[in-house]
């Protein structure tokens, strides 16, 4: 189960239908990446990295992606959301546990 932060709270709006891709990685990391289009049409993502006890590692939203489908947002975010799970870097708030 996962712990949501403030990030995905402000973000989350259950009237949007939205695309997710949900992945556990090896190290038993979460990673949670949604789409969505805005009510004026613009795609918007929310990133989520989780530990394995569900508490967020790293949560962050875009308002939106212009110029991006959401298909292409959501591979973008797919790959952002792996590396910061796998590495530790300037965007990530804390060190997170799993090597590549």
């Amino acid at each position: 189960m996962r712990i949501r932060g403030e990030t995905f709270w402000g973000w989350a709006d259950p009237a949007l239908q939205h695309r997710s891709h949900d992945e556990t990685l090896d190290c038993g990391t979460l990673i949670d990446v949604q789409v969505r289009l805005s009510r004026t049409g613009s795609t918007q993502m929310f990133i989520g990295v989780y530990a394995p006890s569900g508490m967020a590692l790293h949560e962050e939203a875009y308002n939106s992606r212009p110029g991006e489908s959401m298909t292409r947002a959501l591979a973008w975010g797919v790959g952002l959301a792996r590396k910061l799970a796998t590495s530790s870097t300037p965007q990530a708030r804390t060190r997170i546990p799993c090597e590549a």
